[in-house]
Formats: structure tokens, sequence, C-alpha cells
């Protein structure tokens, strides 16, 4: 990257982030849920005007990196990549909010304000970034075959039964072991640590049953969500996982740095960002490499082909 490159990409970064944060402040303005009575707020690690910055830019070169990845264009990419971003940003996190603080229920206001106030972000700066990255513009069809995604039924039912025991084995255990040692977090959560994690799992299945089968929905959410940045980034492997995991681990969990009445104690809030980061981080990775390409056995599942449909060029000969 020369240097004239270096500051067009650090102009666009700045010009996004401040699209992004207008776009952010202007929805919380419209759609902030109705006052109730005033809960007293831990301020976060850092202060706000920091915490907005940060979530600003983190939510800017996040939807920068799926658009200039993508070798798709225009309306396609768009609506691809707001119905990514809206669903892990969003109707992910607020899904898990809902089920998790009994007192909002399905037609609470406060509730339904927090769905809504996810659609600016999405619904206007998306369009925005596209535009000033190039990238509505209409270009010819890239010829490469692209076969991610094409796999027998078979495949796709064993895949998803793996992807549901992983998230759960992810989603417990970084709840436990991070986020379940910290006092706060389980006065916060009106819970005990039984001693270690299958005692834990077993009073969760005791006390909330319905826990288990409603993470294993949200893993195939979470599959929905992102099926359409695997199937449209280029690159290897390697850089495909990279991206849907940084997009389900950063924007979600980056704004627990603001205060919040929902979780009104800072040290909660911190905890569930480590704890749900990484667990998501690593959930993106293993999603992407299972469901990259098709696996033809066990031993394939383990080669790396770097892109589904395309065979390794053969080298030239060249003539004495």
């Amino acid at each position: 990257m020369n240097f004239k490159t270096l500051i067009i990409f650090i102009g666009k970064f700045l010009l996004l982030t401040i699209l992004y944060l207008s776009s952010y402040i202007a929805a919380a303005f419209i759609f902030s849920p109705p006052a109730g009575k005033i809960i007293e707020v831990e301020p976060g690690p850092v202060s706000v005007t920091a915490g907005l910055l940060l979530v600003g830019a983190a939510n800017a070169l996040v939807v920068m990196l799926v658009l200039q990845q993508s070798r798709w264009n225009g309306r396609q990419l768009v609506l691809a990549t707001i119905f990514s971003y809206y669903g892990v940003v969003t109707v992910m996190v607020h899904l898990e909010t809902a089920f998790t603080l009994t007192r909002l229920t399905v037609n609470s206001p406060a509730l339904r304000s927090l769905f809504l106030m996810g659609l600016p972000p999405a619904l206007l700066f998306i369009p925005l970034a596209a535009w000033i990255l190039g990238k509505l513009k209409r270009r010819k069809a890239d010829k490469k075959p692209n076969e991610r995604l094409f796999m027998p039924v078979s495949q796709w039912v064993w895949k998803l039964v793996v992807i549901v025991i992983v998230y759960l084995i992810l989603y417990l255990g970084a709840g436990y072991f991070i986020g379940w040692k910290n006092p706060a977090l389980r006065a916060f959560f009106g819970g005990t640590d039984p001693g270690n994690f299958i005692l834990h799992v077993r009073h969760i299945l005791q006390t909330n049953p319905w826990l288990v089968p409603f993470q294993g929905l949200r893993a195939l959410l979470w599959v929905a969500f992102v099926l359409p940045v695997i199937r449209m980034t280029r690159g290897r492997l390697w850089q495909v996982a990279l991206i849907v995991a940084v997009l389900m681990s950063v924007p979600q969990n980056i704004g627990q740095l603001l205060p919040t009445p929902f979780i009104p104690s800072n040290s909660v809030r911190l905890s569930l960002m480590i704890d749900t980061s990484l667990s998501s981080f690593l959930f993106g990775l293993i999603v992407t490499w299972l469901l990259y390409r098709k696996h033809n056995s066990l031993v394939d599942l383990f080669k790396l082909q770097e892109e589904p449909g395309l065979k390794p060029s053969r080298p030239v000969k060249r003539s004495r």
C-alpha cells in the first residue's frame, strides 16, 4: 500500500466513522426506549465520548472489510450486507437480551425500541458506505467458479448438528469459565457457582431447561445471518473465516463499553464482552471452516483447499 492509497483509506475510514456515529446517535434519539424508573448506571472503562468513537470506528472498519472483500457489487451486495449486519448486530444480541432479562417481554416497548434502533445503521449507513467505497458501480460478473455452500443435504444436516453442539459448548464453556467466575455477574443474574462446569450445566438444565434449545436455535440463526458473507467474500479459507469471525464478535460486543440501564454494572458488562467476544470469534471460525466447501470424508475435512471448485494450477512446461 503506497502513501496515496493509505491517505485515501484513512480519509474514507474517518468519513465512514462519522457517518456511522451520525446514524447510531440519531437512532438512539429517535427510537430510545420510553423513560422508566431512574436506574443508577456505572460508567464504562472509558468516557462516553471515547466509547462512542470506539464503537463508531469498530463498526465502520468491520463494514468496510466486508464490503471491500466482497466479489459482489451493487444492490446484491448492499442487501446481503444489510441482512447479515442487522441480523448479527441487532437481532442476535436482543434475542439474547429478551431471553436473559425476563422483564423484557415480547410486547415490551423497550424491546421494540432496541430492534428499531438497529435499523438506521443498517439501512442508511451500509448503502452510503458501499457508495463511498465504490461498490455500487456495476461491474462485470466474477466468472470464477463459486461452489461455496454447495453440498449434499446430508452434509448440511450433520454439519448443522455439529455447529449446534459446538456453539452450546462454546456458549456454556465461555460463560462459566470467564463470565460466571465474576461474582458481580453471578449476583446480577442471581446465580451461584456450584464448583465445576458439569455441575453448572446440570444446574442450568434443572432450573432453566429452555436455555439449551433456545441457544441451539440461536446457533442456527447465526449460521443463517453469515451465509451471505461466506458466499460473497473473496479470498482463501482463513481470510473468509477471519472476516466472518470479526463480524460475529466485534460489532455486537464493542457496545458494552458504553453505559446501559439494562446492565448497570460496568464489571458485568466487561465480563460479558470478553465472554461473548471470544466465544463468537471462535464460533465464526468453526462455522466458516465447516461450511466453506463440501467434504467427501472426515479426512477431507482437515484438508485445506483454497477455493471450492478451483483446481490447483499445473506448472507450465517450458520448451527447451
